[in-house]
Parts: C-alpha cells; structure tokens; sequence
C-alpha cells in the first residue's frame, strides 16, 4: 500500500533516516516507537506528503487516501461542531446537492423524448451510484456516532467551534479524519485529549476498520490493543517487529543484549588492534604488520548502539512529613460556574495514605474538584484540608509558574538535597532534556518541555499529599515509567486525575467515577473499574428498557435472557464470544498437537539408541512446560466462554 524505499534524511549535517526501507501493507496496525527525536514525527509527515526527504522516496499509489491527524493542528473558526463534520463529507454533500438539482430539472421539463433529458436521467443515475457508493444513505448516522463516541454530547452539534478547548477542538478534527474512512490513518498522539471512554472507543473503531493504521502513542495500553506490528527507529535505522508493543519489549530486550555482546566484542578487538599500531608503529620490522592492522581498522563497519535505557534510573520522593488521617473531606459540596452546575452535593473523603484516582469525560468535573483541594477554587458547602497536609500539586498551569530566567539545571538544582545533586543531569535525562537542552534557559522551552521540567521539580519536593492532574500528557515510555515506580514508592497520600489506564494500573486503588455532576466511588484498581463499568453499562441498560414495567415473571425472564439488549450490545458480546471461541479452538489445536509431540518423545526416550538424551530431555521439558500453558488458556478461556454464553440466550 505505502513503500517506503531507501530513505534518507539530513537535518543540519544530522542524519534522522539513513536509507530505511520497508511497506505499510493493507490492514496492518502499525505502531511507531523511539525515543523522542528519534524521528516518529517526522516520518508521519514525510507520509503525508508535508515533508519531503533529502533522499529516496515514500511511494503511495494514486488510489490510495491517506488521513494525517499531527500532534498539533491549526483549527478553523467559524462552523459548528456538525457543520465541522459535515465537511469530511464534502464530495458526498456536493454530490446531494447535485442529485437535489437534477431532480429538480427533471420534473420541471417537459421534453421527455429530447436527448438532453436523457442526458440529465443518465447524470442522475451516475450520481447516485456513486453517491450510494461513498455511504451517502448513512453519513449523517455515521456522523453522529462517531462525535458521540469521541465524547461529544448531541446539544454540543450546534455550537460554535470557539466555544470549546484546544482539546475538544482537536476531538472534532479527529472526527473528521475518521470519517472520511480514508485508506490509510496516520495518528500523531490520537489519545493525549482524549478520556478513558473515548479512547476504548477509538480503539473499537482502529480494530475494526478496513484500512491501515500508522500511529504514535506513548499510551501503552492503547498500543497494545491496537497494534499487531511495532516499527522501531532507533540511530537512523528502522527494526521491524510483527508484534503488538509489549512482546516487541521483549523481543527488543534480546536483541539488544545481543547488540550490545557484538559491540563489546568488536570494541575488544579495535583496542587490541590499536594497542598493537601504537606499540610497533615505529618498528621498521613490523611496519607492514602495522599498516596491515591500520587497513583493517579503516574497514572495519562500526556498530552503533542505543543510548543506554535510562528507566534503571532509581528516582524516589523524599519522605513525606505525617500528615492527619483526614487529608481532605467535602461534604454536601457543590460548585457552579455562573449558571452552569458542574458539581452537586458531593461527599467525600480522602484519608492518609489513600492513592486515588479521578476518571470521566472531559468536562465532568475532575480538575475543578482537584483546584478546590488544592483551595484554587471557591465551593458551597464543606471542602477542608486535614491538619499538617502539605500538597504537591502539577497540571498544565504550573508549567508557567518557572522562573522564565533561569536554566532547567538551575531549577533542579535549586531544590536538589544531598545525593541527589549529584544525579541532576541523569534524571533531566531521563524526563528527554540531553546535551544542550539541560542550559536552555526556560523562556525558550516549549510548553512540552517546561511541564516535565515542572513534574521534575515535583518529584524532589517533601510534600504529603501529591494531586497530579493529565502528569503523562508529555512523557515518553522511559518517563512515565520512572515517575510511576517514583509513585509506587511513595509513602504519601495519591491522587491521579488520568485517562492514561497503564499507568493508573498498580498505582490507584479507589476510583471516583465523574458522571452527573457526581462522584462516584469504586473500590479497587483502574482495570478491575473497568470490568465493573461494562457490567453495569449492562443492567443500567436494561433497567432503563424496563423502568415503566412492573416485571413479571415472563418479563423478568427477558430480561435475564437479554432480550431487551440493542444492537450494539448484542453485538458486542456477540463478537467476544466468536472471539473466544476461537481462541479455544485454536488452543485445542495446540494442545492436541503438543500431546502427540510429547508421546512421540516418550518412545524416544524409551529406545534411547542414537540419541542426545540430553537434548531430547531438554527439549521434552519445554514442550510440558509449553502443555500445561496452553491448558491453563482452555480452562481460563472456557470459563469465560461460559460467563458470555449466560448473557446470550436471545
């Protein structure tokens, strides 16, 4: 589908790509992966055609649409959020129009035999094939589907698109790559303003669509769920992985070590090879010995490797100062702003030592109620701060509150204590500021840059209470991973407000679900709300399908049955169930061929004439090993089977 042949990049006497060669083929979820810098941006925009290569060429047939959602997007002013929308179907609408007018021509004519008119029923015909053909029957249902599922509520179609955040606004541009259902999806950081919600819904959409998906992400669990294949840039050169993200870890893990055992063996030979040239370089009786070795050298395909990982890297908050068991408490506690209610009657209470997380759409009210905690806001009712709480607090905003003058050492040095100090350039490489970015005064930085540096400096902070609002906003992998084990060391109170699941899994263990200008409190960890979330999406469903009935006992059976469930839902537990019935099926397979495997050996090892019995034993062991695997799968995966069969009895 896209060829990317021998590319080659040179910023500024820097090579980005050196000659990288590989195909985007049709279905393939590709995830993009490197460091930051390594050239994943870039690489999207040389596919979308906004950047061109000093050398090579990305070839895309004529045929072949491309959608290319960037990181940062200039948005258009002037539309509603429908008129928006409406415009990814620009061919489709005009093509309505055109139909609308040629009908029109034909029942005000009357020369039904001239050619002319002819001509109009053959253009009306042509029209409409072509307008059938581009899903013109369902744009309008397809539309809403979609800006509903991105998060947006039906009474927001009618709104200027100035009325809503940066974040929304990049929703709506979203929207309209998607709907254009182009052939290929290129996604620059699709899920960074997006919530828990909107982002599973994303993920249903990519899993099933009919094209290719090329996407940058430094969401973990968003890459897992979607990709199948992981391309990873590292010093200019691509490796190509055919797996999802967390085997391509693995597999990378491997290869590395194998890297690194090929590049210390070969740094072994150069310096042995120049210690000989340095010790007989002036020996007339060696001179061709050494000119021999000098020749080798010159030869010699140096091997490059990647920047030592840095996630090693053991960065701990110093220990929290006691705080009171009660760290804050609301009770009967609302907040309006003029005329729009976004908190009613909330209660609740977090306690010392708790580690919290607030989920919901965007707009529910997370970072209000974390603003009134941390006594930025004003509210009506009770909202206190325990005895002895001393809060760290990071959104967006502390970025802007860094001394503009100073360096990003400077900032970190200013509060770095004891070991610490000796580590300042370490941990500011591990939050991506290297080389020379480490004296950048902060006024330069960009808005990126600045909210890392100001998640650094909270990181070194005695503080007992850490209210963190979107932290991995600006992370790549490495970073989040440090700051996450950073967390889970901490000894303090926690409060997360992240649609980031990867993260939030291990860290949280009570979730505050926003919905309705309410809290709602879930006891457990991130996932386990999740599993609970489905389930009760599912009785809320039919709850509301029986609300004006009084159940009887033919009634109350429906329900059970799930009867009353709608389409989506029924195809929903329709296509987990096909799911899992082919995982069993294939699971049957490889345990009936690992049984006939294991008995063949079993001879072998009963007539043991001619045989390396130790590699056969070896080998005879790994193949249980790999049986009682695959038995724990079918037992698990029959259970399941099970629990879905019960909700599908319609």
């Amino acid at each position: 589908m896209i060829s990317v042949e021998d590319l080659y990049l040179e910023f500024g006497g820097f090579e980005l790509f050196r000659q990288i060669s590989f195909i985007v083929n049709p279905r393939d979820r590709i995830g993009l992966v490197g460091r930051n810098g390594a050239g994943k941006s870039t690489l999207l925009k040389i596919f979308s055609g906004q950047l061109q290569p000093t050398s090579g060429r990305v070839v895309t047939p004529r045929d072949v649409r491309v959608g290319y959602l960037p990181q940062h997007m200039i948005t258009a002013d002037g539309k509603t959020v429908l008129e928006e929308a409406i415009s990814a179907f620009d061919e489709i609408v005009g093509l309505e129009k055109r139909i609308e007018h040629l009908n029109h021509q034909l029942t005000v004519r009357e020369d039904y035999e001239s050619e002319a008119y002819h001509k109009i029923i053959e253009e009306v015909t042509e029209a409409n094939d072509r307008f059938q053909l581009l899903g013109g029957g369902n744009f309008h249902a397809d539309i809403e589907q979609t800006l509903v599922g991105l998060g947006f509520k039906r009474s927001d179609f009618s709104r200027q698109t100035t009325e809503f955040s940066g974040g929304w606004r990049m929703r709506i541009e979203l929207a309209k790559i998607l709907l254009a259902k182009p052939d290929v999806f290129l996604l620059d950081e699709p899920t960074n303003h997006l919530d828990i919600e909107s982002i599973q819904w994303l993920e249903n959409f990519l899993k099933e669509y009919a094209g290719a998906v090329v996407l940058v992400s430094h969401d973990r669990a968003f890459l897992d769920n979607v990709t199948n294949r992981t391309v990873e840039i590292s010093l200019g050169q691509v490796y190509d992985y055919k797996v999802s993200y967390s085997k391509y870890v693995e597999l990378r893990k491997e290869r590395r070590e194998q890297q690194m055992a090929a590049y210390r063996n070969q740094q072994k030979m150069i310096q042995e090879t120049e210690d000989f040239i340095e010790r007989f370089r002036y020996k007339a009786t060696k001179a061709v010995q050494v000119q021999s070795r000098i020749k080798q050298l010159d030869k010699v395909d140096r091997i490059e490797i990647d920047e030592e990982d840095v996630r090693s890297l053991n960065i701990k908050f110093p220990p929290s100062p006691r705080s009171g068991n009660v760290v804050f408490e609301a009770k009967q506690m609302s907040k309006s702003y003029g005329d729009n209610l976004v908190l009613k009657d909330i209660d609740l209470t977090i306690e010392r030592g708790d580690r919290v997380a607030f989920v919901g759409k965007n707009g529910e009210g997370k970072t209000t109620l974390a603003r009134i905690i941390m006594q930025e806001l004003d509210s009506d009712g009770l909202a206190k701060l325990g005895h002895n709480v001393k809060i760290g607090y990071f959104a967006q905003n502390q970025a802007s509150l860094l001394d503009e003058d100073a360096t990003a050492f400077d900032i970190i040095d200013r509060i770095a204590v004891g070991d610490v100090r000796t580590k300042i350039r370490d941990i500011l490489g591990a939050f991506m500021f290297s080389g020379e970015d480490v004296d950048k005064k902060v006024k330069v930085l960009s808005g990126g840059e600045r909210s890392r540096l100001a998640m650094i400096r909270l990181l070194l902070e005695p503080v007992n209470f850490l209210v963190l609002d979107e932290p991995t906003n600006h992370l790549d992998m490495h970073s989040k991973d440090i700051l996450k084990q950073a967390l889970k060391d901490y000894d303090g109170t926690l409060l997360l407000v992240s649609h980031d699941r990867e993260f939030l899994d291990g860290l949280v263990d009570v979730v505050y679900e926003f919905r309705d200008k309410k809290a709602k409190q879930h006891l457990g960890g991130i996932y386990e709300f999740l599993r609970k979330k489905k389930m009760e999406s599912l009785k809320e469903l039919e709850r509301k399908n029986n609300k004006s009935v009084q159940p009887t006992v033919e009634k109350t059976e429906k329900i059970t049955n799930g009867q009353e469930l709608n389409y989506e839902e029924r195809k929903e537990i329709n296509r987990t169930i096909s799911r899992l019935e082919k995982l069993l099926n294939d699971t049957e397979s490889k345990i009936t061929s690992l049984e006939t495997e294991i008995e063949r050996m079993d001879e072998r090892l009963a007539n043991p004439d001619n045989e390396n019995m130790e590699q056969l034993l070896e080998k005879y062991s790994l193949k249980k090993k790999e049986l009682d695997k695959e038995m724990g799968t079918w037992e698990k995966t029959t259970e399941e089977l099970e629990e879905w069969n019960t909700k599908k009895t319609w």
